[in-house]
């Protein structure tokens, strides 16, 4: 099979160079003929042998110029640069061969420089022009088979982004888009063309080309829109709504990047909830990630699963998932079984909680880099089931960060909160806490670099606000928000997950001798008000709200509050130099004093002991303020079985 393939691949490459040679000898005689006439002619025509001897030789100068590394299907400007190169080496050949070996000539020229012009221009015509003739017509012969079974689309996006889009197109075979006008932020680029499709306006000429389409018998039935289109700036809320009412179906590409047409996918309400998102440097994440084996804890979740996601794209040798979840656990890994990449992905069934189990598992992987996403986040539970969220977010975070250590991690990153800043809630406090230990343990003399990342609100993520508002509006409302003026921050998932990446590569490479900071945070912007976000949500589903859709308040939950915060005061910032993230450095605090914490905390987890627990937070938690009717509240419910001693983790 492999020699008949390359028996195949040989007899395909020596018919392209022998078509070259062949046309490079007919532009030595085309070249004669359009030069010279009569005896002239006669006289030059006599060295025809080494016309061909010449075009013999070209034909391994064009092989030295690697013509034949790249098919005639996707001839490219680049390839015709590398073609006028060859040639223009020829025709200095050319030159030299007339100047100094050919008969002498009173001038001093046999053929002329008039000639070697005319073989020039002879020479690029025979050889380029059937290369771009071939594409083109392995193009129109794509775009005619599609053509029936496609789907007439309008493109939404910048030129730049649309016309990689529309390359993409034509190269795909799978795809059901059939481009027929394109939209543009950009006034001054109407009625131009990239790739033969028209740009006819901007979004305000939606559905002017949605009527006119259907007028001339060609009905739309996609919109598409790029990822700049999504831009808050460029007004895509209109899209959606107009093409709710023509009841067309509006996809997003959510990225651009990579060599096959991208996937897919339905523009959702939380693509259109936030402000324009910050670019990472994918360069850099990607060198920093590619051929590196690396854990995930919690890799099943939202945060974790897409940070799985990525480390696939950016090229990671090998990842670990750890999950406790095995519906969780296996739904990762099909879904990175299904995506494209040559890392390798493994899973195991595993708990933070199991310090042994954890350690085994990371010391036998070896990995360079671990993200712990593994945690309790849900506040109203952890307020009620307070030990379950000391257990998992402070014992498991230690227990994931003494694992890392004994398996020689080049670094840590563990996903925290900014709810962990004046905590009023068990879910912030504990945070807050493992924050604090994973410091003292950043500042131990050993090679390992332990950081925190705090996020906002994640949109989209299990248990966001985003999916509950859908589900109420889906049912017909009504949309209950827990007060009028919360506030919070929001991101999206995806950005929570490249915060991630680029906290690492940023962290991982600075000396331990340096003063490093601790805790990186993602620039987001403004806080949004969460009733705000509700009556867009309303709008966005084509209702009003208040009127279609009703909003309901519930009143403020144990352990929360009004505004969240990204720093604490003793939190001095400092810029990374990285676009979008600024970080902080703690002061801190003894290691003697954080054994006798978590000491006594896993004491009073075995008891069930709330109040002690409740006084050992607020003295190791800056600021920290259970409130007293989350006290009352919680104190009241009854107690749970304590759990056995031996499924709390050692201190050292």
């Amino acid at each position: 099979m492999q020699q008949s393939l390359f028996s195949l691949q040989f007899s395909k490459k020596a018919s392209i160079i022998s078509h070259d040679v062949i046309m490079t000898f007919f532009a030595l005689i085309g070249a004669l003929i359009l030069r010279f006439d009569g005896d002239a002619l006669s006289a030059r025509l006599s060295y025809f042998p080494y016309g061909l001897a010449f075009a013999v030789l070209a034909g391994g100068i064009y092989y030295t110029f690697r013509l034949y590394n790249s098919k005639w299907r996707f001839a490219s400007m680049n390839d015709l640069v590398g073609l006028l190169r060859a040639i223009i080496f020829l025709t200095i050949v050319l030159l030299l061969l007339d100047r100094f070996v050919a008969p002498y000539q009173q001038n001093g020229w046999f053929f002329g420089l008039r000639f070697l012009a005319i073989y020039f221009f002879l020479q690029l015509a025979l050889i380029g022009g059937p290369r771009i003739f071939y594409r083109y017509w392995k193009d129109a012969r794509a775009r005619s088979s599609r053509a029936s079974a496609s789907a007439p689309s309008i493109f939404i996006g910048r030129a730049t982004e649309v016309e990689t889009l529309l390359r993409l197109l034509e190269n795909s075979s799978n795809t059901s888009l059939k481009p027929v006008a394109i939209l543009s932020p950009r006034e001054q680029d109407r009625g131009q063309e990239i790739r033969g499709v028209e740009l006819i306006g901007t979004i305000d000429d939606l559905e002017d080309q949605i009527l006119q389409a259907d007028v001339k018998g060609l009905s739309i039935r996609k919109v598409v829109m790029t990822p700049s289109a999504l831009d808050s700036g460029d007004d895509p809320d209109k899209v959606l709504d107009i093409a709710r009412r023509y009841g067309i179906p509006v996809l997003r590409i959510s990225t651009l990047e990579g060599p096959t047409f991208p996937t897919l996918a339905p523009v959702e309400i939380e693509d259109l909830l936030l402000r324009d998102v910050h670019a990472i440097d994918s360069v850099r994440v990607s060198r920093f990630i590619r051929g590196k084996r690396i854990a995930v804890t919690g890799g099943g979740g939202s945060i974790g699963s897409e940070i799985c996601r990525r480390l696939k794209k950016y090229g990671a040798s090998s990842i670990l998932i750890l999950e406790n979840s095995e519906p969780a656990l296996h739904g990762i890994l099909e879904e990175m079984d299904r995506s494209a990449g040559n890392t390798t992905v493994t899973g195991h069934i595993a708990d933070v909680r199991d310090r042994k189990r954890i350690t085994s598992l990371l010391v036998d992987f070896r990995p360079d880099l671990v993200f712990h996403a593994a945690a309790l986040k849900h506040v109203p539970y952890l307020e009620t089931d307070w030990s379950e969220g000391i257990r998992t977010n402070v014992f498991g975070s230690m227990n994931v960060a003494f694992a890392s250590i004994a398996a020689k991690v080049s670094c840590v990153v563990m996903v925290s909160t900014d709810k962990a800043i004046r905590p009023v809630s068990i879910l912030g406090a504990t945070k807050r806490l493992a924050e604090i230990v994973i410091e003292s343990l950043d500042r131990d003399p050993q090679p390992t670099r332990l950081i925190s990342v705090r996020f906002g609100n994640v949109l989209g993520s299990h248990g966001s606000v985003v999916p509950k508002f859908k589900a109420q509006i889906a049912s017909g409302g009504p949309v209950t928000v827990t007060h009028p003026e919360m506030i919070r921050y929001f991101m999206t998932i995806r950005e929570a997950s490249d915060l991630v990446l680029t906290a690492a590569s940023h962290a991982a490479n600075r000396p331990k001798t340096e003063i490093n900071p601790s805790v990186y945070v993602l620039k987001m912007g403004q806080q949004m008000k969460v009733l705000e976000l509700a009556e867009r949500m309303i709008r966005l589903s084509g209702f009003e709200p208040g009127q279609d859709i009703k909003i309901e308040f519930t009143g403020i939950r144990p352990g929360e509050r009004l505004h969240e915060i990204l720093f604490d005061e003793d939190e001095p910032t400092v810029e990374t130099g990285l676009i979008g993230i600024i970080a902080a450095q703690s002061h801190s605090v003894p290691p003697e004093k954080i054994k006798y914490w978590l000491s006594a905390l896993s004491a009073a987890v075995i008891k069930q002991d709330l109040k002690k627990a409740q006084s050992l937070l607020s003295d190791a938690v800056p600021n920290y303020n259970w409130g007293e009717e989350s006290t009352s509240r919680t104190a009241a419910l009854p107690k749970k079985p304590a759990p056995h001693e031996a499924e709390l983790p050692r201190l050292s």
